[in-house]
């Protein structure tokens, strides 16, 4: 019997769930970038539809 091939086995499953688990954290990180970029684009629409008119909310009439 050779237990040099059970060796390779276990071997190939180490790799196997370290491969597995390097690309669920990159999955995980891609969707990070993604949320992040997705709301910084929603803050940019934000302040395009502000610089409209730039003078809204520039000052307060108070009358006493």
């Amino acid at each position: 019997m050779d237990l040099s091939l059970g060796m390779d086995i276990a071997g190939y499953a180490n790799a196997n769930a370290v491969q597995s688990l390097q690309s669920n954290v990159s999955v995980a990180m891609m969707k990070k970038s993604l949320d992040l970029q997705e709301a910084m684009g929603d803050q940019i629409t934000k302040m395009m539809e502000l610089s409209v008119n730039p003078s809204l909310g520039g000052t307060i009439d108070i009358h006493i």
